[in-house]
């Protein structure tokens, strides 16, 4: 290490540290008056916010929450989750947002290796926690979480009360403390296809860090204002998957009106876009599809919905289908192990001057990776590969708000950062100018004949047939050949295609040389759905294991 100048400072001077309660100076000083909207039941002001987030604090620790303790949620997305995300670690605590889609065997596994100390549970998820309390090993009480008058009857022991009662009870100021910008803030766990969720976990420092790079990567582009001054936001990922991709910290330090829908019900999500003007949301794409399936859609004025998809690709099918309603897509990327923010959509003047045809292509690319982001694609052996758009390696990233671990698997955690680069398990290219497009997961390329083959260009391919709706692809086994790409496919409602048809319209890009002709499915299932995760992405191994 390079042997620099270092000047000790004065003995007065503060040390300042990164904790996530800097970010909640702002936003209240910008636009005090500024609306948070739950859905359709109620509103709030950020004075208001400010107030609620020292009633929180006060009664997390009158209910025994001490720093270093672990504080569950189970809840929709609700003004309350935001509340959360600031309360619960400003008072030096860990925020665990549970992921409600887990079976229940996963929920208690995930409790209890985060070794949960209180759980805040909302009406809907009591009878699951009910069904498990007597295996949660570490819970010493819980407060209910209602959207009605009064909440729900519950079996549970050690219920300290419901949310509102308790905040109105609760004294209105919280003298929130200094302490080590390094500790741990938030936990949740990222479900993989095998074995158990493993659980990540980001300090105060990164959680400020990721703030403020993505809240300039967010805005400073004129050719991609997603969140700017004068945004309505609506989050349309879940606030238990990755902190709803970190973007309510990003809308509240800024001031910005913010929009929590509750349960997702595709048809009021767009009602909710209509009645505030939504400008910024972020989603995977089955969800930006179930949202343009609606009768709703249809009499939405959708030319200022600014919407950032990630999670799984972004098919141009999809791309087109959103900007003929006049939508603006872009696309992200990242993980949960990346906090998840690594690289987004970068659009020139010139490409905004593009037919849109050539705008779609720029616009379904994984991006360029985002301000203090390195990103790099190596082989097997670790060795950097070229940036000539054509070269394939496994997607590595280094970044100061990378989980540093796995929580109590350090030998995952060693894996994950072989070599000092953390491993996404994709394969991708970057183009010379440095746009990365990831080609696949490594656990999803097709190994046919000899060659590699990715499933998401295929599916990219196929989403462009005008029947088509969604799409998955996956490998199966094969005497001759290995693996063959096998296609599951959700048309639209109304529209009619048969297998031919669709090998048709793949024949077009054997003959431009897009593709091999070996790479068109010669099997093809129509599907009412595609098997999901639980946080709506594409769940290739199940599909895998239903056709085998």
């Amino acid at each position: 290490m390079a042997q620099t100048k270092i000047i000790p400072p004065v003995s007065n001077a503060y040390n300042y540290p990164l904790l996530i309660k800097r970010l909640l100076l702002s936003g209240p000083r910008y636009a005090p008056d500024q609306k948070i909207v739950y859905a359709d039941r109620s509103e709030y002001t950020y004075s208001d916010l400010v107030t609620r987030i020292h009633r929180l604090a006060n009664a997390l620790t009158a209910a025994g929450v001490q720093a270093g303790d672990t504080v569950a949620v189970l809840d929709w997305d609700t003004p309350r989750y935001l509340e959360c995300f600031f309360a619960i670690p400003m008072i030096g605590a860990i925020l665990h947002t549970v992921n409600i889609r887990l079976s229940p065997d996963q929920v208690v596994y995930t409790m209890n290796h985060a070794e949960d100390d209180l759980v805040l549970v909302h009406d809907d998820f009591v009878p699951l926690l009910e069904q498990v309390s007597g295996n949660l090993e570490t819970v010493k009480g819980y407060i209910q979480l209602t959207d009605n008058t009064s909440a729900k009857s519950t079996s549970l022991d050690t219920v300290k009360g419901e949310y509102e009662a308790l905040l109105a009870q609760a004294g209105d100021h919280f003298d929130f403390p200094d302490f080590d910008e390094n500790s741990v803030a938030t936990t949740f766990y990222t479900t993989g296809t095998t074995g158990n969720p493993k659980g990540v976990y980001f300090t105060h420092r990164q959680l400020v860090l990721h703030t403020l790079t993505q809240t300039g990567t967010l805005g400073f582009n004129e050719q991609m204002p997603l969140l700017r001054s004068n945004s309505v936001y609506m989050p349309v990922t879940p606030m238990f998957h990755v902190h709803a991709w970190g973007v309510p910290y990003a809308a509240t330090m800024m001031g910005v009106k913010q929009v929590y829908p509750g349960r997702y019900e595709p048809e009021l999500l767009v009602d909710l876009l209509k009645k505030h003007q939504v400008t910024f949301s972020h989603c995977v794409p089955t969800i930006l599809q179930m949202m343009l399936d609606t009768e709703s859609i249809k009499t939405a004025n959708l030319s200022n919905w600014h919407v950032l998809i990630g999670g799984s690709a972004m098919t141009e099918g999809l791309c087109r289908a959103g900007s003929k309603l006049g939508i603006h897509l872009y696309t992200g990327y990242g993980m949960s192990e990346t906090c998840p923010l690594l690289s987004t959509t970068y659009l020139t003047e010139e490409d905004v001057r593009l037919p849109l045809d050539e705008q779609i292509n720029k616009r379904v690319k994984t991006g360029i990776a985002n301000p203090m982001v390195d990103l790099e694609i190596v082989d097997a052996n670790g060795q950097p590969q070229p940036h000539d758009g054509v070269a394939k390696g496994e997607v590595v990233a280094r970044a100061p708000w990378l989980t540093q671990g796995y929580l109590k698997e350090p030998e995952k955690g060693e894996a994950l950062w072989e070599g000092g680069w953390l491993h996404t398990g994709d394969v991708g290219t970057i183009d010379p100018d440095g746009t990365l497009m990831i080609r696949d997961r490594i656990k999803d390329v097709i190994k046919t004949g000899g060659e590699w083959l990715s499933s998401l260009d295929l599916e990219n391919l196929i989403s462009q047939h005008p029947a088509v709706a969604a799409t998955a692809v996956v490998g199966v086994p094969d005497e001759k050949w290995g693996e063959r790409p096998h296609a599951l496919i959700v048309l639209i409602p109304g529209q009619d295609a048969s297998l031919e048809d669709i090998q048709e319209h793949l024949q077009q890009f054997v003959d431009s040389g897009e593709i091999n002709k070996w790479a068109i499915p010669q099997q093809i299932d129509f599907v009412d759905d595609i098997p999901k995760t639980s946080v709506g992405k594409i769940n290739k191994k199940l599909i895998r294991d239903e056709l085998a």
